[in-house]
């Protein structure tokens, strides 16, 4: 006798979505048996566009809480499996693996979410774009709980799926509005739970995405005091430290914390890329010692990068360190130092 295969669906929640929602539907529509789309209030054109696109939809009154949203859409889903996706986000390759991945035991699937960002001004350079593995991928029964950048609640393991996610929220465009929902929830939740060091990483990111950048090293210096050692997101969080450091005109202070976590970190492009980025300031801060210290250091850290190669692996990684942004950065660089020579 052929066992049943399990049900998959897709589920989501939304409100007001009609730029993005049907890529979102069309991506996941050939890989799930259903998707289960939960409005919470759209005004625009969403609902008729999920329904026209084959998505069960059905409403809820937005609950000001992510993770009650997430559970009442995952309980009206009624499947073996859960692929939870948002509709600012689209399969963008693997999708394949998805069916014969769900054919086995019970545990969370960590999908790698690619997330593009506009530059903060205009450049040569491509546009960044980060990676993080996240469960996105849940069997019946399993939960979430937080109101804002919500977990899932499992003693399952969690085990990657070779499964791409594109994602643009982070872009300006979209971004400024989702901004002035979550830092006040995110605000709040600190206040219930102050000592909490994703909240405050969090807080990091939104105040990052504003280009606080002062702000969001605050915020990450108050989490890595509290990370525990084997967070998942320890690389991400000091590279995205350093970075806001630098931004912040605290180089110096960013270099001794590079300089401390060096040896940890030696198989990170992330790191030497945000290294080298580091000396160039400290080589407009200190002209002096330029080209005898701060260039070829920044050489240095940049030539690393294509020699570690990408690491998507890395939670946070950004696409491109440790292969064309780090080649742009070294040909700028190249150039500049054969004007200075005359060369």
């Amino acid at each position: 006798m052929t066992a049943t295969p399990p049900r998959i669906a897709a589920t989501l929640i939304m409100r007001n979505e009609a730029r993005c929602i049907r890529r979102c539907l069309d991506s996941v529509r050939p890989f799930v048996d259903a998707m289960i789309v939960l409005d919470t209030g759209s005004t625009d054109e969403s609902v008729a566009i999920a329904q026209a696109c084959g998505a069960q939809v059905h409403h809820l009154p937005w609950p000001d809480d992510f993770a009650a949203a997430r559970n009442h859409v995952l309980a009206l889903a009624d499947a073996d499996w859960n692929l939870v996706i948002d509709a600012d986000e689209w399969i963008a390759s693997g999708g394949e693996a998805l069916r014969g991945w769900c054919d086995g035991p019970r545990r969370l699937g960590a999908l790698c979410i690619r997330s593009s960002f506009d530059l903060p001004q205009p450049s040569a350079a491509p546009a960044p774009a980060t990676r993080s593995w996240i469960a996105r991928l849940l069997p019946r029964g399993v939960r979430y709980a937080g109101r804002i950048h919500e977990q899932p609640l499992s003693d399952l393991p969690v085990e990657r799926i070779d499964l791409l996610i594109d994602h643009d929220g982070y872009q300006d465009a979209q971004a400024a509005g989702k901004r002035d929902r979550n830092t006040p929830m995110l605000l709040a939740e600190r206040a219930a739970d102050p000592d909490n060091p994703y909240i405050l990483y969090q807080l990091g990111k939104e105040a990052e995405s504003a280009r606080d950048y002062p702000q969001a090293a605050i915020w990450y210096a108050q989490a890595a005091a509290l990370i525990p050692h084997d967070a998942p997101w320890t690389h991400a969080l000091l590279i995205r430290r350093l970075h806001c450091l630098g931004q912040s005109g605290a180089a110096d202070d960013a270099m001794a914390i590079a300089g401390e976590q060096i040896a940890i970190w030696q198989d990170s492009p992330d790191f030497f890329f945000v290294l080298g980025n580091l000396a160039m300031d400290r080589a407009i801060a200190d002209p002096a010692h330029a080209l005898d210290e701060w260039l070829p250091l920044a050489a240095t850290a940049w030539e690393r990068c294509l020699a570690i190669g990408e690491r998507p692996d890395l939670e946070g990684s950004v696409e491109g360190r440790g292969s064309h942004l780090a080649r742009h950065n070294l040909d700028v660089l190249r150039q500049q130092l054969a004007l200075l020579s005359g060369g």
